[in-house]
C-alpha cells in the first residue's frame, strides 16, 4: 500500500468529481511512471493554473482576465443576462454556441436541506448588475430539479421591479429523446412547453 506523498495525491485526486479511490490510484501509478511526460507538466499546469486563473467580477465566470473574455466581447448582446447556477454551466453553453447575450452565475441554488440561501448565491451581485446597467430579457437557464424552480421563482419575484422580460429555458424531451424512457415530470415539462409547429 503506498505511503506518504503517494497517498496524499491518491487522496487528493480522489476528492475530484467523477473520480473516486480506484481511479485516482490508477492516475498517480500512471503519472508516477511517466514522470517527465505525465506527473511534471500536470504540476506546472495545476501551478500556472492556480496562479493566473481569477474569477471575473461582473458575471462570476473564470478567466485569466477580468472582466472575462466572455464579458469584454463587443460582439455579446449587453441586453440580455442568462443566469445559471454553476461555471460549467456558462461553459456547457459556450459550447452549444447558441447564445450570444451575457451570463451570470449564481454559484448555486436554494436549498434549506443544504442550509443555502439568497445570501450564499450571487443573487445580490445580479440585483445590482442590473440596476446598474438596465437589460432588456433574464434568462433563467437553471436545472429541472426542485431546487432550480424554487430559485427561478425566487429570482423572478425579486426581478420583477427592473420591468425587464424574464424568462427560463423550456425543460422536456431531449432531441433524440424517446417518450417512454422519459419520467413523467420531463413529459408534464415538455407538454406545458409546447409550440405550433406553423
Amino acid at each position: 500500500m503506498p505511503a506518504g506523498p503517494i497517498e496524499t495525491l491518491i487522496r487528493q485526486l480522489a476528492r475530484l468529481p467523477g473520480i473516486g479511490p480506484r481511479s485516482a490510484r490508477r492516475a498517480v501509478l500512471a503519472m508516477l511512471k511517466r514522470p517527465d511526460t505525465l506527473l511534471e507538466p500536470l504540476a506546472a499546469a495545476l501551478g500556472e493554473c492556480r496562479a493566473a486563473v481569477r474569477i471575473c467580477s461582473a458575471c462570476g465566470n473564470l478567466d485569466v482576465t477580468d472582466p472575462c473574455a466572455v464579458c469584454a466581447d463587443p460582439d455579446r448582446d449587453p441586453d440580455v443576462i442568462a443566469v445559471v447556477t454553476e461555471i460549467d454551466d456558462l461553459w456547457a453553453m459556450e459550447r452549444a454556441g447558441v447564445f450570444r447575450g451575457l451570463y451570470h452565475v449564481l454559484g448555486g441554488t436554494l436549498s434549506a436541506l443544504d442550509g443555502r440561501g439568497p445570501d450564499d448565491l450571487g443573487v445580490a451581485r445580479l440585483l445590482e448588475r442590473i440596476e446598474a446597467r438596465p437589460v432588456l430579457e433574464v434568462i433563467l437557464a437553471l436545472g429541472a430539479t426542485v431546487e432550480g424552480q424554487t430559485t427561478a421563482h425566487y429570482l423572478a419575484e425579486r426581478l420583477r421591479p427592473f420591468r425587464c422580460k424574464v424568462t427560463r429555458i423550456a425543460h422536456g424531451v431531449p432531441v433524440g429523446g424517446e417518450l417512454n424512457y422519459l419520467d413523467e415530470g420531463t413529459l408534464g415539462a415538455a407538454l406545458k412547453a409546447r409550440q405550433p409547429l406553423a
